[in-house]
């Protein structure tokens, strides 16, 4: 019923930028909170922002003051601006948003997109 589509993960080298969109479709009424998560091989699912509809953010220690969630409620969208990336924020970034529709409120995932930062 939701779809999340993913885009923009890639290889960088450390230092540099990605920018992670994500869009939401499907029978969406409203979106209460969209965030990203990541993991890596062996380790649980992770925080890593996430964004409310009022636009408060939060994030995981080890990204602050580099990584900036920002959406645009109108499009159902949300973005991670990646800056000064590190090797250990090598993982598979999931795009996630809470979901209401016209029937069940329900957490949606994307597929995921790669991101390798090498050193």
């Amino acid at each position: 019923q939701v779809q999340l589509v993913e885009s923009g993960g890639g290889l960088v080298q450390a230092g540099g930028s990605l920018r992670l969109s994500c869009a939401a479709s499907g029978s969406i009424v409203t979106i209460h909170v969209m965030g990203w998560y990541r993991q890596t091989p062996g380790k649980q699912r992770e925080l890593v922002a996430s964004v409310n509809s009022d636009g408060r953010a939060i994030y995981a220690d080890s990204v602050k003051g580099r990584f900036s969630v920002s959406r645009d409620n109108a499009k159902n969208t949300v973005s991670l601006q990646m800056n000064s990336l590190k090797p250990e924020d090598t993982a598979v970034y999931y795009c996630n948003a809470d979901v209401h529709t016209r029937t069940a409120l329900y957490s949606a995932w994307g597929q995921g997109t790669q991101v390798t930062v090498s050193s």
